[in-house]
């Protein structure tokens, strides 16, 4: 398997893990949007806690050449450390919520 569908594979699998998480309080499922034709994918919660209505990214991620773009991590531990423990290398991952000169991760 080429790198670039090695690494769609695993950024999939990383987010249908966190997909399978349960919210600590309110009623809130976890959907993934996985967007190959653009190398586009997501974790949206969406729901109610407390009256009030839940939604919004909890992982954004864009695949662009042979890197991985974190653009956006809402999970408590990061998920940095599960792309790298799966197979990416530390290289080729983007952690663009970061200015590139302080990202330990950046290319």
């Amino acid at each position: 398997m080429d790198k670039i569908n090695q690494y769609r594979q695993i950024v999939k699998q990383v987010v249908t893990q966190y997909s399978r998480l349960k919210p600590s309080h309110g009623n809130i499922r976890l959907d993934t949007i996985f967007d190959e034709a653009q190398d586009r994918y997501g974790l949206m919660q969406v729901g109610w806690d407390r009256g009030k209505r839940v939604r919004g990214n909890l992982i954004y991620i864009t695949l662009s050449g042979e890197k991985v773009i974190v653009e956006y991590d809402g999970m408590e531990s990061g998920i940095t450390q599960d792309l790298i423990d799966k197979g990416i290398l530390e290289e080729d991952i983007i952690l663009a919520f970061v200015p590139q000169q302080d990202s330990p991760l950046s290319a």
